[in-house]
């Protein structure tokens, strides 16, 4: 019998220090101070002193702050090539375009795989689509699959010159050549979701582990499709996962599986001075105070939340409309009732898009409702291709999930009155994401950035001393 650990990190989203995170107890939420990669590196290396290890990263590592988006992703390899990560696969990544995450991924001394990437002029692969690694005796099979909505939901720019596969048929093919190869064990290293890597596990028996990412959930027990164990470990590198998996006469077995907080604990010298370097020029400027907040600030909710409240309170004070939209994210980590910093909006909306703005027709608010209600509860998993509900600001949306595709909806209302068809309803956004292209007339951007219509919302309100109501509400 072999024994074999794998460590987990997903979603990092570029948060290199400690910071708060809101923690489910059994008495609500709660914040706690967790995360930092100079903490993360000395637990990984703690369990590798204790055997064989390999360390893989679920992707959505080099965005998501602004050290990260500043630099598209450079600031930060360095640190993770420090943390010594053995193989990783990508989501947010493409933000910088795929040529600029090829040169990113050239930096790295680890292997990228994405097997459901492709070049769209000669269909050949934009990555690896596995990797075999030795450990202790063992040859595993690692395959990764990227997010696969890229060019479906996301700003062109993001997938130019390139298609992306759900990964199901790809999968197959590489776990088909990995038993040819005659490994002993097959990881999936996936950014689907985990709704997704449920479906694909059933489908794809063979799979001993999926490491999954993209829906940031903390799993504090497995679950299990047949033989294949899938386990999710939060994001923000507030929690890394750890599987201590037993291998004998073909067969994998679990002997424990941890969702391990990286809260208090000895840093890596090494690593901590690399994000400080990383962070030094910066700090300063992003420490300095721009207002308060009454109520926590987040975005662990579904439906609503009070991050996206504030953001959409200011993106429609900017506009000078009631009504705005952005996109359901889930990466920003959450604001602590207190003060409020420059860091805090930038992590809000770390790519500080302009303010835009459009005229939808009332049927043109409820079709992009219904089309997003969709996206984010298909019935079939591999149809879910957003984050949470779209974020609204102006209306109160009626909805009923359990309903199916185009008749979500409800009700919809401005103010007490419900939505008119025919009528013209001006409306601010931030990003495509908030209203799709082919949504809305008269089109324009404005001459204000988020993070600045933010500031100036702040320097007049207080959270938790306004009213920020639901806009969808679950019926």
């Amino acid at each position: 019998m072999i024994t074999l650990t794998l460590l987990q990190l997903n979603d990092l989203h570029g948060y290199l220090e400690p910071h708060p995170e809101l923690v489910r107890t059994e008495g609500g939420w709660r914040f706690e101070r967790l995360g930092g990669v100079a903490r993360i590196a000395r637990l990984f290396e703690e369990a590798r002193a204790e055997g064989p290890c390999l360390t893989l990263d679920n992707g959505d590592t080099f965005h998501g702050t602004r050290v990260a988006v500043a630099s598209r992703g450079e600031a930060l390899v360095p640190i993770m090539n420090a943390l010594k990560i053995d193989a990783m696969t990508a989501h947010w990544e493409f933000a910088y375009g795929p040529a600029g995450f090829k040169a990113l991924a050239a930096r790295l001394e680890y292997p990228v795989l994405a097997a459901n990437v492709f070049r769209k002029d000669d269909g050949a692969p934009v990555f690896d689509g596995r990797w075999v690694f030795e450990r202790g005796g063992l040859r595993i099979g690692v395959i990764g699959l990227a997010c696969p909505i890229i060019d479906k939901t996301m700003p062109p720019a993001f997938s130019e010159g390139v298609r992306f596969e759900m990964g199901v048929a790809e999968a197959r093919e590489q776990l088909h050549q990995l038993r040819e190869e005659k490994v002993d064990l097959v990881v999936l290293l996936s950014h689907l979701g985990f709704p997704q890597d449920l479906k694909l596990a059933a489908e794809t028996p063979g799979i001993d582990v999926i490491l999954s990412g993209h829906t940031h959930n903390r799993l504090h027990e497995p679950a299990r499709v047949g033989d294949t164990l899938i386990i999710q470990s939060g994001c923000h590198g507030a929690y890394i996962g750890r599987l201590d998996l037993e291998i004998a006469d073909g067969r994998v077995s679990l002997r424990r599986h941890r969702l391990i907080a990286v809260d208090a604990g000895p840093e890596d010298d090494q690593v901590a001075g690399l994000v400080e370097t990383a962070l030094a020029p910066e700090r300063e400027g992003l420490a300095r105070i721009v207002g308060r907040t009454a109520i926590p600030l987040h975005r662990y909710a579904m439906a609503s939340a009070p991050m996206d409240d504030v953001l959409l309170a200011a993106a429609a004070q900017a506009a000078g409309v009631d009504i705005a939209f952005s996109n359901g994210w889930r990466y920003g980590a959450p604001v602590a009732p207190g003060p409020v910093t420059l860091g805090d909006l930038y992590n809000m909306a770390p790519m500080n898009p302009p303010i835009s703005r459009t005229t939808l027709t009332g049927a043109e608010l409820k079709a992009m409702l219904e089309e997003n209600l969709e996206r984010t509860f298909a019935a079939d998993p591999y149809e879910q291709m957003g984050g949470y509900i779209k974020r609204c600001r102006g209306l109160t949306a009626f909805v009923k999930l359990e309903n199916p595709k185009g008749q979500r909806l409800d009700r919809l209302l401005v103010g007490d009155r419900p939505v008119e068809p025919e009528a013209d309803y001006p409306v601010a956004f931030v990003t495509a994401q908030g209203v799709p292209e082919h949504y809305g007339r008269d089109r324009r951007t404005l001459d204000i950035d988020t993070v600045g219509a933010l500031e100036s919302w702040f320097a007049d309100h207080t959270p938790g001393e306004t009213d920020l109501p639901a806009s969808v509400l679950v019926i």
